[in-house]
């Protein structure tokens, strides 16, 4: 019997250890990622998104949620306004001490880009909305990924160069960060198989270009599979 319960012991003793082990750092900085279906993870394969592979870049000193929603836009009156999202909000209440944004993608469709006017004034609530945060996080806005001629999904390139221009002047005004994911990827389009998604190396790239951007240095190695 009380061989019985010296094992039992151990065994309690070791299953605490283990769930201690597989609980996040409670120091870690917190990273948000906000975006649509490319932030998700569409495209690469499961548990291999740029923010996951970003986590692993970054190791446990950090806490990278994934904050993306697939098909939604930046602007308000798009068809699926980023906005009206519980991530959305999980994100503003995640206390984050870095926020990196990449929407814009599904904004180049037609039904979307007709108001594109707002496309400036609604980035620019977006940023201001994070900024607020009562935990000051360091912002990055994203260059969006590259669209392949000639697309897909009514998603084109045309109007993802068009609002890189305006990204480039509202990152000035608003003094945040800039991360070029379409740098990235532009001279990698097999890494776009559906000339929208990237792929899981695809991810990988982007993961890579956050990373320097974010600690200002280059990625030790590829994330981890």
């Amino acid at each position: 019997m009380l061989a019985r319960s010296i094992r039992l012991f151990l065994a309690l003793l070791s299953s605490a250890g283990l769930a201690a082990a597989q609980e996040p750092n409670p120091n870690a900085k917190r990273l948000a990622c906000i975006g649509d279906s490319i932030t998700q993870g569409s495209g690469a394969d499961p548990g291999q998104s740029y923010p996951s592979q970003l986590q692993a870049l970054l190791g446990d000193k950090w806490h990278v949620g994934n904050f993306g929603v697939s098909g939604r836009t930046l602007l308000k009156k798009g068809d699926f306004p980023y906005w009206n999202e519980k991530a959305y909000q999980n994100a503003l209440q995640s206390k984050p001490d870095v926020v990196v944004i990449m929407l814009g993608t599904n904004d180049t469709k037609p039904q979307n880009w007709k108001f594109e006017a707002e496309f400036v004034p609604d980035y620019t609530a977006l940023v201001k909305s994070f900024q607020e945060l009562e935990s000051k996080p360091k912002i990055f806005i994203c260059r969006p990924c590259p669209v392949p001629e000639p697309g897909n999904y009514g998603i084109n390139e045309t109007n993802v160069k068009e609002e890189i221009k305006r990204l480039n002047k509202l990152a000035g005004d608003l003094k945040v960060g800039v991360i070029d994911m379409h740098a990235a990827l532009e001279k990698k389009p097999e890494l776009l198989p559906d000339r929208v998604h990237p792929n899981t190396a695809g991810a990988g790239e982007m993961a890579k270009t956050a990373y320097k951007a974010v600690t200002g240095r280059s990625a030790p190695a590829a994330a981890k599979k």
